[in-house]
C-alpha cells in the first residue's frame, strides 16, 4: 500500500482520476468495475470482479455432458423467461 497520501480532483462530471501510482499497484485497467460507499465526509471504492459469464456456461454444458443431459436452447429460454415472469 501507499505509504503517502495521494490527492485528486473531482471533476464536473463526477469523474475522480485515480493517481497512476495506485492505478499500478492494484493494476487498475480501464473499465475496471468498483463498489462505492460513501458516508460522512468519506468515500471508499472497493474494486470488484465480475463472473466470466462464458466460462461458467461452457462449464455447465461440460457437466451436463459428462452426465449426458440434453436441453435445448428453446427449454432454457422457456425457463429464463417463467423465472422472470416469477412463475416459479
Amino acid at each position: 500500500m501507499s505509504e503517502e497520501p495521494e490527492v485528486t480532483t473531482i471533476s464536473e462530471k463526477g469523474q475522480v482520476m485515480i493517481p497512476q501510482a495506485i492505478r499500478k499497484e492494484l493494476k487498475i485497467k480501464p473499465r475496471t468495475k468498483f463498489l462505492v460507499y460513501g458516508k460522512g465526509d468519506t468515500v471508499i471504492m472497493r474494486r470488484i470482479k465480475l463472473p466470466d459469464m462464458k466460462k461458467e456456461w461452457d462449464e455447465i454444458f461440460t457437466i451436463m455432458d459428462r452426465k449426458n443431459l440434453k436441453i435445448s436452447e428453446e427449454e432454457i429460454l422457456k425457463e429464463i423467461t417463467e423465472d422472470r415472469k416469477g412463475n416459479r
